[in-house]
């Protein structure tokens, strides 16, 4: 049998996700300084927003992109706001190709605990990059998910992907 060594993911397992609803961790990051955005995984700020690494990723490369605003709907932004979230969006996408080359990519919404978010009343996108046989037979027999890369490695290629593009 093969082993699988995914060390930052027993993190997870021993502390799942539980959120203080009287808190926001999203807006926690936009409040923390700058100096902490390699702790919690911040690639990229702007004025309306910022793009961060999911600490718990689908895929290598799994980004979230995050308004400043704290809004849980679309219909709470502005149409500037709007805009430059979606501007923002595209700078992440354009960025993931650049580093990652992949062959097609997932961008996707929660909106609403219905509709399966974690962080319900602060909307953001996540954007998982995808390669043909990206799947197999882990999560659905052993409910595992093979990540290829470790966490830290992801953040430094990225951030540097980052640099590159923004320029």
């Amino acid at each position: 049998m093969d082993k699988i060594w995914a060390p930052w993911r027993g993190e997870y397992i021993k502390n799942p996700l539980s959120f203080d609803s009287s808190k926001c961790i999203f807006c926690d990051f936009i409040k923390a300084s700058t100096d902490k955005d390699s702790e919690h995984l911040v690639l990229h700020r702007n004025e309306f927003g910022f793009v961060m690494m999911n600490k718990y990723p689908y895929n290598n490369g799994h980004i979230m992109v995050i308004p400043n605003k704290h809004v849980d709907s679309f219909e709470s932004m502005s149409q500037k706001e709007y805009a430059e979230l979606s501007s923002l969006l595209k700078l992440a996408v354009k960025v993931l190709k650049h580093v990652y080359n992949p062959q097609g990519v997932n961008i996707g919404m929660n909106m609403g605990k219905a509709a399966g978010a974690g962080v319900d009343a602060h909307i953001h996108y996540h954007v998982v990059p995808r390669w043909n046989g990206d799947t197999n037979f882990m999560p659905i027999l052993a409910d595992t998910k093979i990540i290829s890369e470790h966490i830290q490695e992801t953040y430094k290629r990225l951030i540097e992907g980052f640099k590159e593009v923004v320029k």
